[in-house]
């Protein structure tokens, strides 16, 4: 007998759905741009929302699909003040129509983050704010008991990570090489 076995087919089913957003997000993150990055975060989202809905996480459900919306905004305005303000107020008003326990504090959360992160930020700032969205997802899929959500978030931030990481030693590199050179000692 397993833990699969014992749960229902709407969990069964949230923990599949859960492991096919973890596809898109390995690919997304693991990419140097950001048009692809955002491009399969959309697709991602699609996935997550309707994990957290088939577990009945309502505020986490919508929120992610908002997600979607502040995708597209954040390409157009870019460092835009007003629309990210206004993203951050449609965030809270979803949210507080759907709370239904203080676990949503943590959607809220990854909604704060994902939206600064997505609006002010570009590159190696972006992805580390987007890393401490994806801790407070994590902490979500853990409260409701999603094991393919966890480990999403999880292999979200290990790409997140690599790729930060390879980021940096392509800007160093190129430094180096173009127009930063290392002066001898003297």
């Amino acid at each position: 007998m397993t833990i699969f076995d014992e749960m229902s087919y709407t969990a069964l089913a949230g923990q599949i759905v859960s492991f096919i957003a973890l596809g898109f997000c390995i690919v997304g993150f693991a990419s140097k741009r950001d048009d692809r990055l955002m491009a399969l975060l959309i697709s991602a989202n699609v996935a997550f929302a309707l994990q957290f809905a088939l577990f009945g996480s309502w505020t986490a459900a919508v929120l992610s699909l908002l997600v979607i919306g502040r995708i597209m905004l954040a390409r157009r305005y870019a460092g835009n003040w007003q629309v990210m303000l206004a993203v951050l107020a449609v965030n809270l008003v979803a949210a507080v129509l759907t709370w239904r326990s203080p676990v949503d504090f943590f959607a809220i959360a990854a909604a704060i983050f994902g939206t600064f992160g997505m609006f002010m930020l570009r590159g190696i700032p972006m992805r580390l704010m987007l890393a401490a969205a994806a801790v407070a997802w994590m902490l979500n899929n853990i409260a409701i008991g999603s094991m393919g959500g966890t480990l999403a978030e999880g292999m979200v931030l290990v790409t997140n990570f690599l790729t930060i990481y390879r980021l940096a030693r392509m800007k160093r590199r190129y430094s180096e090489a173009f127009g930063n050179p290392k002066k001898p000692d003297a």
